[in-house]
């Protein structure tokens, strides 16, 4: 992140949020076709998003109807189990583009550009982290995942993908929340995480932890813009990355959660320091509004 902000990036979180998802999805590195194809999916996913709301940004109802359908395909695809961090990742950047691009026209740069940069540093980052801490059980095979039955993933897929739709348009038409981009993201991460709930007290305990990681970026915010240096953004985020990085690696209750606070704090912050007209206090506090 520190890198991207001396670079001048508008979006200088995405990067690293690649990186954390690559990281938190496997024990073991990308293979080079791995991030090959991560990096094509991604562009693609961008460019069709930058197409769809451009020709369907001024008819809402089927515009809203074709987000729908792609975050119902997004989360029951995670319900089942497949495809690993690429629905995620797909999910959020069919968050991202269509806010942008409808709230923030002035960016200078294409979203399918900036998403394809940031694939390619966070795969660059990922391998650097296993190259310089090799985990040595890296290679061992993933635990099996519980076979979730159909009717169910799917009923639960709807229900997820009307909620974030729902907060997707709540930014759109609210005045407040138009630079609120972490409200539908941390949406989309909760109701991830919220699946692997097996009780009330877990799934409570799964929004505090989020809730955790936006607190802790409005303060690191605070502290960074107090005096804005590049060692001291670095240290914080390293300090912040440590704490939460160590808890999704080595949490199995709740090493999701802290890899959603991870997320949350990564896009908070990022926000925050980026050239685009908000902070992260000001977002955190209309998320919380």
């Amino acid at each position: 992140m520190t890198m991207m902000v001396a670079a001048g990036s508008i979006t200088p979180f995405l990067a690293p949020l690649f990186a954390a998802q690559f990281l938190v999805a496997s024990r073991s590195p990308l293979k080079g076709a791995q991030a090959f194809g991560m990096a094509i999916l991604i562009i693609s996913v961008g460019q069709g998003l930058d197409l769809m709301t451009s020709l369907l940004g001024s008819r809402p109802a089927l515009f809203t109807a074709m987000l729908w359908l792609l975050y119902l395909g997004c989360f029951f695809a995670q319900a089942t189990g497949k495809g690993g961090q690429a629905p995620f990742l797909v999910l959020v950047i069919a968050i991202m583009v269509p806010l942008m691009n409808m709230l923030h026209q002035d960016l200078g740069e294409s979203m399918s550009v900036l998403f394809g940069v940031a694939v390619g540093g966070g795969a660059l980052l990922a391998w650097a982290a296993h190259a310089l801490f090799p985990d040595p059980g890296g290679m061992a095979a993933a635990p099996p995942i519980s076979p979730v039955p159909v009717v169910f993933a799917l009923l639960r897929s709807v229900a997820n993908a009307s909620i974030l739709v729902a907060a997707v348009v709540l930014c759109l038409v609210d005045s407040r929340l138009s630079s609120a981009i972490v409200i539908p993201v941390t949406v989309a991460s909760i109701l991830n995480q919220l699946d692997l709930a097996t009780s009330r007290r877990a799934a409570f305990d799964l929004v505090l932890v989020n809730i955790l990681g936006g607190v802790v970026a409005s303060f690191v915010f605070t502290v960074v813009d107090t005096r804005p240096t590049l060692l001291g953004l670095f240290l914080a985020v390293f300090v912040v990355g440590l704490l939460f990085g160590s808890g999704a690696a080595t949490d199995p209750k709740f090493g999701k959660a802290y890899a959603g606070a991870l997320t949350t704090f990564l896009i908070l912050l990022g926000l925050g320091i980026s050239p685009l007209p908000t902070s992260t206090p000001e977002s955190f506090s209309t998320r919380a509004c």
